[in-house]
């Protein structure tokens, strides 16, 4: 391919690996995905129908799961079917879209932990003000904000993807229609759009970081002046889950995306985004459950009633 041109499908390659090996895989992500699924449903419905869950730590915690799911699902079905074909296409357009919800909704995935790190902070540090501060409005307003932000800022990344040209080859060496791998394969100067996407992840992924980071430090410091050992334990137990997903999530997203040059090992960033895209969501709800005493009362009742009919 020597000439400038608008491609009207490309080919993902997938893994680095024999096809028969791909087949292998096939069974092990798709239990992932379907468990995946299934886990943040289950607590996305809890939330939804037990009112001893009507709290803006699990109205944030809804929006947190939902977010996973549909992040997941722009990815993992495509990347199934890939696994099982002989040749993996994808229409240009399909190519852009999945880009465009990946990002945003991966994004969304960000600023929402930020908005649920501010929420423990409010309840920990300002106990007797946290139902006036985080009133119903106001947690619409946090929730709403995050899913907005996210989606309107990818516009112009994904307008600008839509006018490359391509001239070097048709094969995308990922899974799904990745960044990088997706700007390797384009002759128009990728340095603005490579800039922007720089700006972005600083914007959004370190700023709410930061501002996760931030609200930890607060928490600490406030907990290590509770004076009885047992309110210290309770105080951290009801930050531990969310401190976990912090590190998970955040760790692997800053290493693959907030870097300016794009120099670097695909294979390396093929594993962290299947780790990102399947093994995290699968845990998530795992981490929320077993170190959350209230979603455990709720999960016991709710076992007991199905188990009765």
């Amino acid at each position: 391919m020597g000439n400038d041109t608008q491609l009207a499908e490309f080919i993902l390659t997938g893994f680095s690996m024999t096809r028969e090996l791909q087949k292998v895989l096939f069974a092990p992500c798709l239990a992932l995905y379907l468990l995946m699924i299934a886990g943040n449903a289950s607590i996305v419905t809890m939330i939804s129908f037990d009112s001893r869950l009507h709290t803006p730590m699990y109205f944030f915690l809804c929006n947190f799961c939902v977010a996973e799911m549909l992040v997941t699902s722009t990815v993992v079905p495509r990347m199934l079917v890939g696994l099982m074909a002989e040749r993996d296409t994808i229409p240009f357009g399909e190519c852009l879209a999945q880009f465009y919800f990946y990002f945003s909704l991966g994004t969304t995935v960000f600023l929402l932990i930020a908005v649920m790190s501010i929420d423990r902070y409010v309840a920990i540090c300002h106990p007797l003000r946290y139902s006036t501060i985080l009133t119903n409005h106001v947690c619409i307003q946090l929730a709403f904000g995050s899913w907005a932000t996210s989606f309107f800022s990818m516009i112009p990344p994904a307008a600008l993807r839509a006018r490359l040209s391509f001239c070097r080859s048709n094969q995308i060496d990922h899974f799904f229609c990745d960044n990088a791998p997706l700007l390797k394969l384009s002759c128009s100067d990728t340095r603005l759009i490579e800039l922007w996407d720089f700006l972005l992840a600083v914007l959004f992924d370190l700023s709410s970081f930061t501002v996760t980071v931030a609200s930890y430090v607060a928490i600490i410091v406030t907990i290590m002046r509770i004076p009885s050992a047992t309110g210290r334990q309770k105080a951290f137990s009801t930050c531990a889950s969310h401190f976990t997903v912090v590190i998970i999530g955040y760790g692997t997203t800053i290493f693959v995306y907030v870097r300016p040059n794009k120099n670097y090992s695909t294979d390396l960033n093929k594993m962290v985004a299947l780790l990102t895209s399947i093994v995290t969501p699968f845990l998530n709800p795992f981490i929320f459950t077993l170190r959350n005493e209230k979603v455990k009362e709720v999960f016991r009742d709710w076992s007991g009633h199905l188990r009765s009919l």
